[in-house]
């Protein structure tokens, strides 16, 4: 079975399940719940506390912890669930800037001897791993759409998400790869900024929940002073990021911007005021980097080119 992850720094994507946030809770004793996952005698559940910053997340398990939760909810999904052991091959990915430094050793994390067991909602999952490909991020989303991007001489391809921003951009379909990375500018870095200043100014704690329901709009038992700061912060945000593009050489009111990743879903009314932008294209898909993936590798498998 191929099994597509977007392991991203604030929730973790698949094709076929809705998002969870990338946090987990661990227990030596079975928790209350039935989402809870036993695996290598500890339980463990899902938080809404995500796991701080990894620029390396291969240097402890939780992010496969993590990818176990993923398998079993896609399984579950499908309705091919066995108590035999089911082979899975996945399908991830990375930044573009850490594409290269770290994609054998992201492989290596998940590609596990014989079989791994846990239990899953009380029942006994045995699955074994046999393969993972690994691709780069924002590249794997817009492949699903290249035939859209061929006739463009040039488009950048703009992914904002959790921790980073990345950008690619291509020329005619295809990837130049030397204008590829990552900028630490991902949403957390908003979150933050407007957590602070609620505090510092109002005295008000705020969660990245409910920054997430005052970027949407939903003004609902917030002040109008909430609203305005979460939006001014918002549109400050986007204009640095913007002006960090343009120190990087690209001027965005030339050629054609792809946005996608839940930070350019969240921020798009902020993307579209900010009159930087000359053609811009929304993928308004959170799992765009998943499908990608399975894209990608369903491509690989059959003998075609994957980038």
């Amino acid at each position: 079975m191929l099994i597509a992850i977007d392991h991203g720094n604030k929730q973790l994507k698949t094709v076929h399940c809705p998002p969870f946030v990338s946090g987990l809770q661990q227990s030596s004793t079975r928790p209350f719940g039935r989402d809870v996952l036993e695996y290598q005698n500890n339980y463990y559940t899902l938080s809404a506390r995500r796991i701080p910053y990894q620029k390396d997340k291969t240097s402890d398990e939780r992010y496969f912890i993590l990818t176990l939760f993923a398998i079993a909810n896609e399984i579950e999904q499908a309705g091919v669930y066995t108590d035999a052991i089911l082979p899975v091959e996945l399908a991830v990915g990375l930044p573009p800037a850490h594409y290269g430094a770290q994609n054998q050793t992201f492989v290596r994390y998940f590609q596990r001897d014989g079989v791994t067991a846990f239990t899953y909602h009380g029942k006994p999952y045995r699955i074994c791993i046999r393969s993972a490909a690994c691709f780069p991020q924002a590249y794997a989303a817009a492949a699903t759409m290249l035939a859209d991007l061929i006739p463009v001489p040039k488009a950048l391809i703009l992914d904002i998400g959790g921790f980073t921003a990345d950008y690619l951009q291509l020329k005619y379909g295809r990837a130049d790869l030397s204008t590829c990375g990552s900028l630490e500018n991902g949403v957390i870095q908003l979150y933050n900024r407007i957590r602070s200043r609620a505090n510092a100014e109002y005295d008000i704690l705020l969660d990245e929940g409910d920054v997430d329901t005052l970027l949407r709009g939903d003004a609902a038992g917030y002040t109008s002073s909430m609203v305005q700061l979460a939006e001014q912060e918002a549109q400050d945000f986007i204009h640095d990021l913007f002006g960090t593009l343009r120190e990087y050489q690209f001027d965005l009111r030339t050629g054609t911007v792809l946005f996608m990743g839940g930070g350019a879903i969240l921020l798009r009314k902020q993307i579209e005021q900010s009159g930087s932008v000359g053609t811009a294209l929304f993928l308004d898909e959170i799992n765009a980097n998943a499908k990608g993936y399975e894209y990608l590798a369903k491509l690989m498998r059959s003998g075609g080119e994957a980038g």
